[in-house]
C-alpha cells in the first residue's frame, strides 16, 4: 500500500463524518447499518482486489459481460449496418467502423439488456437473486425488509425496483422513502452498463468487471449514507422482516421479451431527451458564465459550470485517493455528473485517458469509475421522485421533502464506493484490474 491507499482509507471516515454533520437527526443514527454497510463493501473489495480467486472471478465476469455485449450488438449491426460497428472492428461482410456513435452502438444494447432482465424475471431467477441480497441486508443491518429489497433490486434494475415494494409504499416512514430514493440514485441499472463499457473499453479494457463490482458496492453504500443523512426515528412496518418482491409476471416468455424490449426503448427515449435538454441548458449557462467572467469580471480564463463544480468537488476528489496531479481533471469529471449525468462524465473520462491528460491513468481511472457509478444527478432525482410519487400519490409531499437529502446521500454513497476501491487498488494489480 502507498500514500494514496491510505488517503482513500481516511476518506471513508471523512465522508462518514461529513454526512454526520449534515444529518437530520444525529441522535437516532443506527451505527449498526454504518458498520455492516462499510464492512460488506470492504469484504467485497478485498475479494476482488486482494484474493487471487477473486481476481479470477473478476476476469470471468468481465469476459461474460463483454461477450453478452457482443451478442447484444448483433441486432444493431443488422438494423444500422456500419453505423453500429464499434471502433477498430469490421463486420463479417468486411464493412469498417465509422467510429464511435453513441446512438447506434451503445443505446441499442439497452433494449437487449432490458429484454434479458425480463427473461430472468420470467423464469424467477432475478427475484431469487434479489431476495438473497435483501435477506443479507435485512439480517445484518436490521433495517426494514422493504428498503432492503429496493436496495438489492437497484443492483440490477433502475426505477422499476420501486415496484417490488409497491404494496408498502403508502405506509413507509420518511427515512424509508429517503433510502428508496438514495438507493435508486446511488446505483445504476444493469441495462445501461453497456453505455459506459462502450465509452471506456478502448482505453480501459476491463471496465465491464469494474462496473459490475461497483454496482454491488453501491447498494450497501446507499444504505450507509441514507441512514446517516436521514436516520430512522419511527417504527417501519417491515422492520427486520424478510419480504418477497412484488412482481406481476407476464403470461408468456414472448410477452416478457416484448415488454422488456419496449421498456428499453422508453429508457433510451428518456436518456436521449435528458441529454439533449440538459446539455443544451448547460451550454446556455456556460455562455452566460463565460460572458460574465471575461466581459464583466475581467477573468483571463473562461468561467463555466464544469469549472465551478470542479472547485466544489476538488476536496472530495483528493480524499478519494486521486493523486493531486490528476485531481484537477478528475474533480471536473466527478462534479459535472451532478448536472450532465454520468453518461457524459464517463465519456469525458474516456477522453481524458485517450488524450493522456492523467499522470496516473490506471489508479485515477479505476477510482473514478467506481465514484461515477450511480445516477446521482438532478435529472435522475426528478425521474425517481416522479416515479415513486406515481406509485404512492398520497405521499408526494413526503417524497419531495426528502428528495434533495436523498441526492446528497447518493452522491456521498458514490464517493464512498470510490474510497473503498481506492483503498485496495494497487499498481501490483494493474495488469489484471486495468487490462494491460
Amino acid at each position: 500500500m502507498d500514500i494514496n491507499n491510505l488517503v482513500s482509507f481516511a476518506g471513508i471516515f471523512v465522508l462518514v463524518g461529513f454526512a454526520w454533520v449534515l444529518s437530520a437527526d444525529k441522535k437516532n443514527i443506527n451505527w449498526r447499518v454504518i458498520g455492516w454497510g462499510i464492512g460488506l463493501q470492504i469484504l467485497i473489495t478485498l475479494f476482488i482486489f486482494v484474493v487471487p480467486a477473486g481476481s479470477k472471478v473478476f476476469l470471468v465476469v468481465n469476459d461474460i459481460v463483454v461477450n453478452i455485449l457482443d451478442s447484444a450488438s448483433a441486432g444493431a449491426k443488422f438494423v444500422f449496418g456500419p453505423l453500429a460497428i464499434p471502433p477498430g472492428q469490421t463486420s463479417e461482410t468486411g464493412e469498417k467502423s465509422l467510429g464511435f456513435i453513441l446512438a447506434f452502438q451503445a443505446f441499442p444494447t439497452i433494449i437487449f439488456f432490458s429484454a434479458l432482465i425480463a427473461i430472468l424475471y420470467y423464469f424467477g431467477i432475478m427475484p431469487l437473486i434479489i431476495r438473497s441480497f435483501a435477506y443479507v441486508f435485512t439480517k445484518l443491518m436490521r433495517i426494514s425488509g422493504a428498503e432492503s429489497l429496493v436496495a438489492a433490486s437497484n443492483v440490477f434494475v433502475g426505477i422499476e425496483s420501486t415496484l417490488t415494494v409497491k404494496p408498502y409504499l403508502c405506509r413507509m416512514t420518511g427515512s424509508e422513502i429517503c433510502t428508496i430514493l438514495t438507493a435508486g440514485m446511488a446505483t445504476v441499472a444493469s441495462n445501461v452498463l453497456a453505455l459506459y463499457v462502450f465509452s471506456l473499453e478502448p482505453q480501459f479494457p476491463k471496465i465491464a468487471g469494474h462496473l459490475v463490482s461497483a454496482s454491488l458496492l453501491s447498494a450497501p453504500a446507499a444504505l450507509v449514507m441514507s441512514k446517516i443523512i436521514f436516520p430512522e426515528s419511527e417504527s417501519p412496518e417491515t422492520l427486520g422482516i424478510h419480504v418477497r418482491p412484488f412482481y406481476e409476471k407476464e403470461k408468456s416468455l414472448f410477452e416478457a421479451i416484448i415488454n422488456g424490449a419496449n421498456a428499453g426503448v422508453k429508457m433510451i427515449v428518456g436518456i436521449v431527451a435528458l441529454l439533449i435538454a440538459v446539455l443544451g441548458l448547460v451550454a446556455l449557462i456556460d455562455l452566460f458564465l463565460s460572458t460574465l467572467g471575461t466581459k464583466v469580471l475581467g477573468l483571463e480564463t473562461e468561467l463555466s459550470l464544469k469549472t465551478i463544480l470542479g472547485y466544489v468537488f476538488y476536496p472530495f476528489t483528493i480524499i478519494l485517493g486521486i493523486p493531486p496531479s490528476d485531481a484537477g481533471v478528475i474533480s471536473k469529471i466527478i462534479g459535472e455528473r451532478v448536472i450532465v449525468t454520468e453518461v457524459v462524465a464517463y465519456k469525458d473520462l474516456a477522453a481524458a485517458l485517450a488524450e493522456n491528460s492523467l499522470q496516473y491513468p490506471q489508479r485515477s481511472a479505476v477510482v473514478t469509475t467506481y465514484a461515477l457509478c450511480g445516477f446521482a444527478h438532478l435529472a435522475s432525482m426528478a425521474i425517481f421522485v416522479g416515479g415513486v410519487s406515481a406509485l404512492a400519490s398520497d405521499r408526494t409531499r413526503d417524497i419531495a421533502r426528502v428528495a434533495l437529502r436523498a441526492l446528497l446521500a447518493a452522491t456521498l454513497a458514490c464517493l464512498l464506493t470510490g474510497c473503498i476501491a481506492g483503498t485496495f487498488y494497487t499498481e501490483a494489480k494493474a495488469s489484471i484490474l486495468f487490462g494491460e
